[in-house]
């Protein structure tokens, strides 16, 4: 049985490899990005390959994890998603995508 993939969206290093850790533990394979660009870059290349989101909101360069994920149910409107950030959350339900997971 293959593992789901997971595209993994962060732009701190020590934050994308401590949860690109996490997850290859539990079992997933994991496919990272360190930019927005480069997540739907990445998801376009091959987006049957990609069974889920998890992406930081508030990435340093261009693009957002918003608007990563809106590209992403664009093409996929089932892909789970999950957001994390050190963010504030006040505005996190008007601008995630539907049912995406918000915690």
């Amino acid at each position: 049985m293959s593992s789901i993939v997971v595209l993994l969206v962060e732009d701190e290093s020590m934050i994308l490899m401590d949860v690109e850790h996490s997850l290859v533990d539990v079992g997933f394979e994991v496919v990272s990005a360190t930019s927005g660009a480069d997540a739907i870059r990445t998801f376009d290349d091959a987006p049957e390959r990609i069974g889920a989101l998890v992406t930081d909101i508030r990435l340093s360069l261009g693009l957002s994890g918003w608007d990563v994920a809106r590209h992403i149910r664009s093409v996929n409107p089932n892909l789970p998603v999950i957001y994390m950030s050190a963010d504030g959350a006040v505005d996190w339900p008007s601008l995630g995508v539907p049912n995406s997971i918000i915690d």
